[in-house]
């Protein structure tokens, strides 16, 4: 492996350990940042779906970009946005001034999501892909692993600002290898004009369709806003077939392999990010365990993750993509399954074995299923291709939340979790899950459509 390798594995590696990372030691500290800043509820969760809504909405407008202006610019910008947006939430003195740190921190988020598999998989060869792309979301699995005990122990320790000062230093590291190791390397569009309308159009059409749905029981008026949010994107469709050069090339969707690829990743995140946190509820509602104690349970699932996904991403290189992602997303559908017989009487080990067998699911599905993608675009796609990817990721990610909290607020109302509300909420529990399994069932025939790798050296 050479120097300039090295550097992108780690600068990738980092950078894709930091998104999971914070977002599952923030739910530790949630409750000590409301007691402190003194925030309703309902601001509370805006800190955690502002970031989602962020990195959605600017993937693929950065993706282009990337592709036009060079990638490492815009991986190195958004490297450096994240360190300065990280020190901007560690200093925050208020809920408002928070959020809108954590809504910059997004779109720096999203420049990194939006170049960093590109910039993986232009810097090895085409028969390591599988195994490097691995290696990549194992460090988002890792993330997830590690962020419940790290965030705990920092949020009990020494508060939660330092859950965001750890994370400015280790983008800070990012910024390092980003500038010392990464080349420019040829712009893989140039030449091409930027979509600054389909940008616009899209950018503002998908905050306003999940930023609504995500608050539709809420607000009244966001029903609305999902219905505009929704007319935005038909046409953002419209428009991209029609300019010379779109900010998305529509035509990339003609190939069965990247669009039931996308179509699959899409349907798995909005079938499995909710998991973690209605397990997370259930354990301290249902079971009475604490905190602590919960996260522990929770470990199941992103340990097996991050063990697994290497090994599936290297067995890809040397089997049909297709079906390794495919016995994936069956497997998850049989977690899914056993956690939605959960009852109020299930022990808790049963609860760490329904989660464990997740994890082999998502480990086995995420990197071959990423690999098919990748290797469907040509290179001077590589940007837009990953940007695809990573967009679909973060759209079932808010998918998912924006699902749970519709349930939630139909069969919960204003009632508050307590023991007092054990029954409500297995209720909630139960129907989340049964949609989530008709959600992977569907993605199950959607990753089977997809059609073979093409294998190039």
């Amino acid at each position: 492996m050479t120097r300039e390798q090295q550097s992108v594995l780690l600068a990738t590696f980092v950078s894709a350990f930091l998104g999971p990372f914070m977002g599952s030691a923030l739910n530790l500290a949630i409750p000590l940042i409301g007691r402190e800043l003194e925030a309703p509820a309902v601001a509370l969760s805006w800190i955690l779906t502002t970031y989602l809504v962020a990195s959605a909405a600017f993937l693929l407008p950065f993706g282009r970009l990337g592709d036009l202006w060079g990638r490492k610019r815009v991986f190195v910008v958004g490297a450096v946005v994240q360190t300065a947006c990280s020190l901007g939430c560690a200093l925050a003195t208020s809920i408002e001034g928070l959020v809108a740190w954590r809504v910059l921190q997004g779109i720096g988020a999203s420049m990194l999501f939006a170049t960093g598999f590109a910039i993986v998989v232009d810097a090895f060869p085409p028969r390591y892909r599988g195994r490097i792309l691995g290696l990549v979301t194992a460090a988002v699995y890792s993330g997830l692993s590690m962020g419940p005990v790290v965030g705990g122990v920092l949020t009990y320790q020494l508060g939660w600002r330092s859950i965001f000062w750890l994370n400015a230093g280790l983008s800070l590291v990012v910024v390092v290898a980003a500038v010392v190791g990464l080349r420019d390397g040829r712009r893989a569009a140039e030449g091409s004009r930027y979509d600054w309308v389909g940008a616009v159009l899209y950018t503002g059409s998908l905050a306003a369709f999940i930023g609504g749905l995500s608050t539709i029981e809420a607000w009244p008026w966001a029903s609305w806003m999902t219905a505009f949010g929704g007319a935005g994107l038909l046409s953002f469709v419209v428009v991209e077939l029609r300019v010379s050069h779109p900010l998305l090339d529509l035509r990339l969707f003609r190939h069965p392999l990247f669009a039931f690829s996308n179509v699959a990743a899409l349907i798995h995140y909005s079938a499995t990010f909710a998991v973690t946190f209605l397990v997370s509820l259930y354990l301290q509602t249902v079971k009475g365990l604490d905190p602590q104690s919960a996260g522990l349970v929770l470990l199941a699932q992103p340990v097996v993750m991050a063990l697994l996904s290497p090994l599936a991403g290297r067995l890809s290189d040397r089997i049909e993509p297709r079906l390794v992602a495919s016995t994936g997303m069956l497997v998850s559908l049989g977690g899914i399954v056993s956690l939605l017989v959960l009852d109020e009487g299930s022990g808790v080990p049963r609860v760490a074995v329904c989660l464990a067998v997740l994890g082999v699911g998502f480990g086995l599905f995420s990197s071959p299923n990423s690999n098919a993608v990748m290797s469907a675009v040509p290179r001077r796609h590589y940007g837009i291709g990953s940007a695809t990817l990573a967009t679909m990721r973060v759209v079932g990610q808010a998918l998912s939340m924006a699902l749970v909290a519709l349930i939630m607020a139909h069969l919960m109302g204003a009632a508050s979790l307590g023991s007092e509300s054990v029954d409500a909420f297995l209720d909630v529990h139960h129907s989340a899950f049964l949609l989530f399994a008709v959600l992977c069932a569907v993605g199950f025939l959607a990753s089977l459509a997809r059609g073979r790798v093409v294998r190039d050296e």
